[in-house]
């Protein structure tokens, strides 16, 4: 399962609305970091299919989600739930906390 493109556009349906906890890639193509764990978000889409929506959404492309959430820095990643944002991670960081913060989210 590859993760998610969000845009501007489907936000509210993707992740607002969502039935499932969501992961959310803020990231942008000339960003190394955002290079970096690139990897490991499409590691946990794969491996939280059916239980976690993971996606991405390019904050080049789609300025007005990234403004509303207050991403000034990239990697950003979101963790929602039932529309809320319930932590985050800022910057490169190893897949255990992205692990550790998605269990407790399912607790």
């Amino acid at each position: 399962m590859k993760p998610i493109t969000f845009t501007d556009d489907n936000f509210d349906a993707e992740v607002i609305n969502s039935d499932k906890p969501v992961i959310i890639d803020f990231w942008a193509a000339w960003c190394g970091p955002c290079r970096m764990i690139a990897p490991i978000i499409e590691e946990l889409a794969e491996e939280y299919d059916g239980k976690v929506k993971v996606g991405k959404l390019d904050v080049d492309q789609n300025q007005q989600t990234s403004i509303k959430y207050g991403v000034r820095s990239i990697p950003t990643v979101l963790f929602i739930q039932n529309g809320e944002v319930k932590d985050s991670i800022i910057g490169a960081v190893p897949k255990s906390q992205f692990v550790d913060k998605l269990n407790a989210l399912s607790n």
